[in-house]
């Protein structure tokens, strides 16, 4: 699929209910050598040589970030009080996971995307990933999946905003997804998803069912298999009608790669799918006995010993959640003072079950950070919260699962937190000593 676009001039805004078909791409930039080679055909003697492969890729990732250092102002970041540019990170041997693992350079590519003017076609960012991503290189891949999150917060946010008439053209954004979309199509062959769902009724290693063989089944194995995602359609042009499901597959494609996401990435999902479950509300709070530990606090319980209440959980593990709260209900802003937290959006399936994924990820993988699992702990209570208003009972059952699983896993962490304090200071208590048994024999 061509994805080679000129910038729209005077191209309705995608904001509209109606999203323009014209497909909005760029174009990918081909040097001459390439082009040769592509004519000729080189011998594949080269290839099957992993030196060469390697080099050739390392100059690959070089040449692209000696590009985004030309691209992006001042060609610097600020890491400690020193003045580091960004073009340094090409003299890596591996340059582009050291720009992957950059904090300082995600926060200064963040704040061009984060700009009111940035995803227009002629944005120069938007070119630069939209190339990248084209240029089939995994760990350059990497790079441009780990702005995912903030590219698709930002465009939704603008698709969805009270004032999405007044704002210009998001064909760069667009372009970016449909990259992403377009080599996934290409990747899946035109098959869908499947996933085999366990049938208990069918005999397996570890055991046998009660009631016999359910002759049934097969005779219909289709019965057992269920479809995570369907087969992909090409698209040249974000519809308002197939947006939900591009995206989605854009943040698919994210989570195939998240265990080598930076955190920060992770980080500026989690705030993005809490803004975009929408303002929140009392209920979020009051899951699994919430009510006990407010009468807990008006009765003057300080510790775990006092408290009684009927879910079992302990003060410690509620104050958690109302830090959380307090800290999402504020200001969510980015590292250059924009507004990050998103808005609310329309929520279907083909959006919802991606997002619960990545954050089943962020809030249950023991590698992340705790800021990553706040994040996600207070998100995941705001899509709960949003489907109960919604009625969605898919949503909600997916949703309460995750409210599960993360009270379950803070209860386990203070519990071990509690026993480890106890046994050392057990340690350091001294004992009396035992008086020596005296055995009594009777004659």
């Amino acid at each position: 699929m061509d994805f080679s676009v000129k910038p729209p001039g005077g191209s309705p805004s995608p904001s509209s209910s109606t999203s323009s078909s014209t497909p909005h791409r760029f174009k990918s930039a081909t040097t001459p050598t390439a082009t040769a080679a592509a004519v000729s055909g080189i011998s594949s003697t080269a290839d099957r040589d992993p030196m060469h492969s390697w080099w050739e890729s390392v100059s690959k990732q070089r040449s692209r970030i000696l590009s985004l250092s030309s691209l992006l102002s001042g060609d610097s970041h600020f890491e400690d009080g020193d003045v580091t540019p960004i073009s340094s990170l090409a003299d890596s041997d591996r340059p582009a996971l050291s720009l992957l693992s950059s904090r300082a350079a995600y926060s200064l590519i963040s704040n061009s995307l984060c700009n009111p003017a940035s995803g227009s076609g002629s944005d120069p960012l938007c070119q630069w990933l939209y190339e990248t991503y084209l240029s089939s290189d995994p760990p350059l891949r990497l790079v441009v999946l780990s702005f995912l999150p903030l590219l698709v917060g930002m465009y939704l946010s603008r698709i969805h905003s009270s004032d999405s008439s007044s704002l210009p053209s998001l064909s760069g954004f667009e372009a970016v997804l449909l990259a992403i979309y377009a080599a996934e199509v290409k990747a899946r062959a035109g098959k869908p998803i499947l996933v085999h769902i366990p049938d208990l009724s069918q005999p397996s290693l570890y055991h046998t069912p009660r009631n016999g063989v359910d002759k049934s089944r097969d005779s219909n194995p289709a019965a057992s298999v269920g479809v995570l995602s369907p087969q992909l359609e090409p698209q040249i042009a974000v519809k308002s009608t197939k947006r939900a499901s591009i995206v989605g597959v854009g943040l698919q494609c994210y989570f195939k790669e998240i265990s080598q996401m930076p955190a920060w990435s992770k980080l500026e999902f989690c705030k993005f799918a809490a803004g975009w479950a929408g303002q929140d509300c009392d209920c979020k709070e009051k899951i699994d006995g919430d009510e006990d530990k407010v009468l807990a606090l008006t009765n003057g319980f300080g510790d775990y010993s006092s408290f009684n209440g009927s879910s079992g959980r302990s003060l410690e593990i509620e104050e958690d959640f109302d830090r959380l709260a307090i800290r999402e209900n504020g200001e969510q802003l980015s590292s250059n003072g924009g507004l990050v937290g998103g808005v609310r959006i329309p929520l279907p399936w083909e959006l919802f079950q991606p997002t619960l994924r990545i954050l089943g990820h962020c809030l249950l993988s023991p590698l992340n950070t705790e800021d990553v699992k706040d994040a996600a702990s207070n998100a995941v209570r705001s899509l709960y919260a949003r489907a109960s208003h919604d009625l969605n009972p898919q949503a909600i059952l997916a949703t309460r699962s995750l409210v599960n699983l993360d009270t379950s896993a803070r209860s386990s962490a203070k519990t071990v937190a509690a026993e480890t304090v106890n046994g050392s200071s057990n340690v350091n208590t001294p004992s009396k000593a035992k008086k020596p048994e005296i055995l009594l024999a009777s004659k």
